[in-house]
């Protein structure tokens, strides 16, 4: 049975609710022995609820003295291969009858009005999704155009009939979990104008995302525990939000301040925003997961997690808060490998590249002389410069030989090069103040980044291949001229 783990989705996600407790009953005439487990869905996955040995006469009991979080819930039979679903909200003196040879019909769940609606609901979803599935192999099989025609009607047909039995439960029973679900797994509709402009494509997208979360309120603490809505939030974070930081920022606010009346909601969406922008997918977009650690981990407002989990967090959110893009450079004063105080901000340049690297890095062998050699043939005429930082893995102790003769040998004395010598070292830390590699985030060898003329961050951790193509981008575009 999978499990959704990240490092902290699955936390504090199922606190049990006070209460009179839940009882679910299952009754199986198809197993006389075995562990079933109560589920419930996070994501597309099911994390554990409960447990109970079935007896030889076909039956389990799950009983615990809070109430169940409300959701989407599945029995899994031993072996985990066959599950029944059901819904868990108020009423949570549940039994539950099933034949595992037909559960979608034989399946019989009494002691809560909700699972009326939702067996209903099941087998009325089922039938006509044959009948839809059938219509989509006979379209495809079809020999004349009349067959296609005709496959297409009964396909738009019965997807109708399906949308409107949706749209009546919606209808009559608005305060149903069954409405709130089916509301939730709602898609936008697609705009129907045809974009001719570049601004039409505009208007389409902006209407898409005006309408993507319309059936979802993010103060609903059921919605969490279905299969569809991580899915729903994936996909809007990575594909339909503008990827700009300060974009993000402004949505996850807002939606976060919806969630503050649902707490379950409130600590999925603040724990899922900090994975998801840990480690972004786009440059920059740290920035967010240092907004999340500043407005909310670091003032208390996620008191679910653990000392260690919040110091994995604080530790990460301090490693980035120097070096976030469109911030100024921190200044680094080291020695040149001729021992004189060289400061990165003394450095003249339209453009800085700063180069952590470590002369015994195999990377760093192969990518330094390549990083030279465009810097030669293209980067110098446009008054770019390199300040290089020796960055030893702390196991050479006597690492200055190798670095001199790796400059010299490969013809790098273009570059400035410095280091920082133990006493600095030393004296930072007992001074209590941040390292380079902490200013810079600096985890591997080779770390480049590259700063404008006022020394302001342009982009970081990028190879140099991806570098030349930001500079020639740079150096094409009117405003640099």
């Amino acid at each position: 049975m999978k499990k959704y783990h990240t490092l902290l989705i699955s936390l504090g996600v199922f606190n049990a609710v006070c209460g009179q407790g839940y009882q679910i009953s299952l009754k199986t005439p198809n197993f006389t022995s075995g562990i079933t487990y109560l589920t419930y869905y996070m994501g597309s996955n099911f994390n554990v609820a409960d447990s109970a040995a079935i007896s030889n006469k076909g039956t389990a009991v799950f009983k615990g003295a809070n109430k169940l979080p409300p959701g989407i819930y599945a029995i899994f039979f031993p072996g985990n291969r066959i599950r029944t679903e059901f819904l868990v909200d108020k009423e949570q003196v549940i039994s539950v009858t099933a034949d595992t040879t037909d559960l979608v019909n034989k399946t019989i769940v009494t002691g809560s009005k909700e699972n009326i609606l939702y067996d209903q609901y099941q087998k009325f979803a089922a039938a006509k999704g044959r009948l839809i599935q059938q219509e989509r192999s006979g379209y495809a099989a079809s020999l004349t155009r009349e067959d296609s025609v005709l496959h297409e009607k009964n396909y738009n047909l019965y997807n109708r009939q399906l949308n409107d039995y949706r749209e009546g439960i919606i209808k009559n029973q608005p305060a149903s979990m069954m409405a709130a679900l089916l509301k939730a797994m709602k898609e936008p509709p697609v705009p129907s104008k045809v974009p001719v402009t570049k601004q039409d494509s505009l208007n389409n997208y902006y209407e898409y995302k005006k309408h993507y979360w319309d059936g979802i309120t993010f103060m609903d603490d059921r919605i969490i525990r279905t299969p569809f809505f991580l899915r729903k939030l994936e996909r809007y974070y990575r594909e339909i939000i503008s990827p700009a930081p300060d974009s993000i920022i402004k949505d996850v606010d807002y939606k976060l301040l919806l969630a503050r009346s649902a707490p379950e909601m409130y600590k999925f969406l603040l724990n899922w925003l900090t994975d998801e922008f840990i480690n972004p997918k786009y440059m920059g977009q740290d920035a967010v997961f240092v907004h999340l650690f500043e407005k909310y981990h670091s003032k208390g407002l996620s008191n679910w997690l653990n000392e260690t989990q919040m110091d994995a967090i604080s530790r990460r959110a301090y490693m980035l808060m120097s070096n976030l893009i469109g911030d100024k450079a921190a200044d680094l004063e080291m020695l040149d490998a001729g021992n004189k105080p060289s400061s990165l901000y003394n450095l003249e340049a339209d453009y800085t590249i700063v180069c952590f690297w470590d002369p015994n890095c195999g990377h760093c062998k192969e990518v330094v002389p390549k990083l030279d050699s465009v810097y030669k043939a293209s980067w110098k005429k446009h008054n770019v410069k390199i300040y290089g930082v020796l960055t030893p893995d702390g196991k050479d102790a006597n690492i200055i030989p190798a670095w001199n003769e790796f400059i010299r040998s490969h013809n790098l004395g273009e570059w400035t090069h410095v280091y920082q010598t133990k006493e600095a070292e030393a004296k930072n830390a007992a001074e209590q103040r941040p390292s380079f590699r902490q200013l810079y985030d600096v985890t591997m060898t080779p770390t480049l980044f590259l700063l404008d003329k006022e020394k302001r961050i342009i982009a970081k951790k990028l190879t140099w291949e991806q570098l030349n193509d930001l500079l020639e981008v740079k150096w094409k575009s009117p405003s640099s001229n």
